[in-house]
């Protein structure tokens, strides 16, 4: 409460209790002391509308916008993206000229990317193979706390209409490899996240019923449809802590990215509609930081996207155009890494990792212990041009 009294001094017990009450602040008991996310500051300013003393980040979207409407136009997108990874050891952790030290960090991989150059890096990388679930850049070393790598890469996003009578597949590029063929793993439950329970098969009996099983494109418009429609935007705590994903979802109808995607997944994967993970960074011009987002398949136009977490944003900025435009799409400014929920590294951690179901921001064993994602430094640094 002190925190937000910080911006809005008005802010008192009442109004707390109405945004609980109201499903917009999660807590826990710790110790026996209600506790609160630092980040459900930050979770809460998406509503301005019920906590309008609090500020509210800039949200400027025309260039977003003009992307979006680039691909429209000319079917795709494609960009080049020169980025700066790193990782490092905090001051507090001690690492001693003896000390043995292993670190991962994410690599482009997936149909989007093509022509990767590593243009420098701390000596001794290991580039894991493109096909990885979870591709890596890895190192092993003594006495050393920071590992970089700069890279570029070009990605290309193409761009189709689903939501027309008859939506026309997007024009390959030799360039850019294919995904692979749909398998049983993505019609499949994925435990502990992607779970059938019987909500979520009731829900998925519900959303389907009036859609054939031969209508694929239907059911994953329906999925789409639910999951943006009714679920709003939550940070979340580390996955690790999190009980069935998808079903806690459709329950709450509160996600982060991640569980957008999980959730869509699920529905897809019970309606028949081949689904799977994909995650990396959100590449913008303002921001690099991880992002989730999912894929799934349609007969006759090929692997597709979802980012259900910035249609559900549209939905409530009031932009359907854009909210229609995350079924089938993405845009430019991503580098996917990861194939694969729950996956592992290349080469394997053998202790518990700081994220044991995504790669997004690397790990760093010291001396055979895990450094958590309070113990290690991050850089993120990208260049976009439009070749």
């Amino acid at each position: 409460m002190a925190e937000i009294q910080k911006e809005w001094p008005e802010f008192g017990a009442s109004k707390l209790d109405t945004l609980i009450d109201h499903g917009r602040i999660d807590w826990r008991y710790v110790d026996g002391e209600q506790r609160f996310l630092a980040s459900c500051i930050d979770s809460l300013r998406n509503y301005p509308a019920e906590v309008p003393g609090l500020d509210r980040p800039p949200t400027d979207r025309a260039e977003q916008h003009a992307v979006i409407d680039q691909m429209r136009a000319q079917g795709f997108a494609e960009r080049r993206i020169r980025m700066r990874l790193g990782v490092a050891a905090a001051d507090a952790v001690e690492v001693s000229p003896q000390s043995k030290v292993r670190a991962w960090l994410p690599l482009p991989a997936g149909p989007q990317v093509a022509d990767l150059r590593i243009i420098d890096s701390t000596p001794g990388i290991c580039v894991a193979p493109e096909d990885a679930p979870q591709r890596t850049a890895y190192w092993e070393a003594t006495g050393e706390r920071d590992f970089f790598m700069e890279l570029e890469y070009t990605v290309r996003a193409p761009y189709v209409d689903l939501w027309a009578e008859n939506p026309v597949p997007a024009a390959a590029d030799p360039r850019f490899d294919p995904a692979p063929a749909p398998c049983a793993a993505d019609l499949a439950e994925d435990t502990p996240h992607v779970v059938f329970t019987p909500y979520l098969r009731a829900l998925a009996q519900r959303l389907f019923r009036n859609i054939p099983e031969g209508d694929a494109l239907g059911r994953a418009r329906a999925a789409y449809n639910w999951v943006t429609n009714n679920v709003d935007y939550r940070f979340q705590p580390a996955y690790v802590l999190l009980d069935s994903i998808a079903d806690s979802c459709a329950k709450s109808l509160r996600a982060d990215c991640g569980v957008f995607a999980l959730t869509f997944m699920a529905l897809c994967r019970l309606g028949g509609v081949p689904a799977r993970w994909q995650s990396g960074l959100y590449v913008a011009p303002d921001h690099v930081g991880p992002h989730d987002w999912a894929m799934f398949y349609i007969e006759g136009l090929g692997w597709l996207w979802a980012d259900c977490s910035f249609g559900s944003s549209a939905r409530r900025e009031g932009n359907e155009a854009r909210r229609r435009f995350y079924f089938g799409n993405l845009g430019p400014w991503r580098m996917p890494a990861n194939s694969a929920f729950f996956a592992p590294l290349t080469p394997a951690v053998d202790v518990l990792r700081d994220d044991p179901f995504d790669n997004q921001t690397g790990e760093m064993i010291v001396d055979g212990v895990g450094l958590s994602r309070y113990e290690t430094v991050e850089t993120r640094e990208a260049t976009i041009t439009e070749p």
